[in-house]
């Protein structure tokens, strides 16, 4: 695998990042973008360091997801 890819997501009720990776269990949280870099790095290599199958990504991909809501 080259790539993993984790959906981000701002935590609108409690402020900061919620990621969660496509196709794998991984989930993981970060009060600003920079913390989020990093607990993200350190889930992937817990994750894939853990005897799961599958070799370690070499890239992550982070894609954010915006929702945007207009008044009538």
């Amino acid at each position: 695998m080259k790539e993993i890819i984790f959906e981000v997501r701002e935590d609108e009720a409690d402020g900061g990042y919620n990621a969660l990776a496509l196709g794998h269990a991984i989930a993981t949280q970060g009060d600003t973008l920079e913390e989020l870099r990093e607990m993200v790095r350190e889930a992937v290599q817990c994750h894939f360091g853990d005897g799961v199958p599958g070799e370690m990504p070499q890239v992550i991909r982070l894609h954010f997801v915006r929702d945007e809501v207009l008044a009538v």
